[in-house]
């Protein structure tokens, strides 16, 4: 009869769970980048304010930079791109700086603000013959804005403000931009605010016409905003890093060749050459953060009532974030 097979020794033992857990560290350790989970990321369906992010995504911008990504959604206005923040359904977003801050005033999300997207590029528009002539004639009239606690809302009221018109006498209805142009031609509303491409598009069907960019209603006023899940900048720091290095690198681009920006910008808006065109010219790409901007930002929606926000320099502070900005550039 063979005999029976003995126990192993304990040293034995442990020298083999020893190399076993050597080889699977240096499994892991040799991961490579790309096997990590997309980056996913979002912006707002034919906005042309984002055209760095497109120009990232045609360009591969961002697997230069060794972040494979996903677009998790293209949304119709910047509150429901905070939803799906809240969600925890995105990593980065492209989104308008005023419903960022209020959704991270309300605590509705968890986010900080790496790079500034733009400045400028909106624009109140009429139908085309309307008797409005100024902010002061809307009163009694129908305006629409893309969402409550927009850039949009907030330049509109802040026009608003300006030409001591009360906003209680403006029907102001929530509309999203696709549909503006259809809303106006019909008699629906007889003014909207959107962003770019949508005012040019008025313009070039010959639908409307412009009352006021929103340059004139607030000078350089920022806008639109590259947004990240605070877990995600603790947890993939690195891949944040990259995100604001293609960001920065989508920026030179556009400056450097805007032929090709705009090719780019007509095919994600799906609108027509000229119309990419004249709304390229009304928009300011810049990466740079506006903190008095953002200020501005916090007091206005403070008494809008839409946030309660105390100590309104910490709470920039810990919204802005400008540290992977300066990193990106060497700084």
């Amino acid at each position: 009869m063979p005999e029976p097979s003995r126990p192993r020794p304990a040293t034995a033992r442990g020298a083999h769970a020893a190399l076993a857990l050597t080889l699977l560290l240096a499994l892991a350790l040799a991961v490579p980048a790309w096997a990590a989970p997309a980056v996913r990321i979002g912006y707002l369906q034919s906005d042309i304010h984002h055209l760095a992010c497109w120009v990232a995504l045609e360009k591969g911008l961002y697997q230069a930079e060794g972040v494979k990504v996903e677009v998790a959604g293209a949304f119709k206005a910047g509150p429901e791109l905070m939803s799906a923040f809240s969600a925890r359904a995105l990593d980065l977003g492209y989104v308008g700086e005023a419903p960022a801050t209020t959704a991270v005033a309300n605590l509705a999300a968890r986010v900080v603000v790496l790079a500034q997207v733009n400045t400028e590029g909106s624009a109140l528009v009429v139908r085309k013959g309307s008797a409005v002539k100024s902010v002061a004639d809307l009163q009694n009239r129908g305006a629409a804005v893309p969402g409550f606690s927009t850039v949009q809302d907030f330049l509109l009221r802040k026009a608003l403000a300006q030409a001591k018109v009360d906003p209680q006498s403006v029907n102001i209805m929530v509309i999203k931009p696709p549909e503006m142009i259809s809303a106006l031609r019909t008699g629906q509303i007889e003014a909207f605010i959107a962003w770019q491409p949508h005012p040019a598009k008025a313009e070039t069907m010959g639908v409307g016409q412009p009352l006021m960019d929103s340059g004139e209603i607030w000078k350089d006023h920022p806008c639109c905003v590259l947004a990240c899940d605070e877990n995600f900048l603790r947890e993939r720091r690195e891949e944040a890093l990259g995100m604001v290095r293609a960001h920065l690198k989508a920026n030179a681009f556009i400056a450097a060749r805007p032929e090709e920006a705009l090719a780019i910008g007509v095919k994600y808006t799906g609108m027509d050459e000229a119309t990419v065109r004249l709304a390229m010219k009304r928009v300011k790409y810049t990466p740079e953060l506006s903190v008095e901007g953002e200020r501005d930002y916090v007091e206005f929606l403070n008494r809008l009532g839409y946030i309660k926000v105390g100590d309104v320099d910490a709470f920039m502070k810990s919204f802005l974030n400008s540290e992977l900005l300066e990193q990106a550039r060497g700084k």
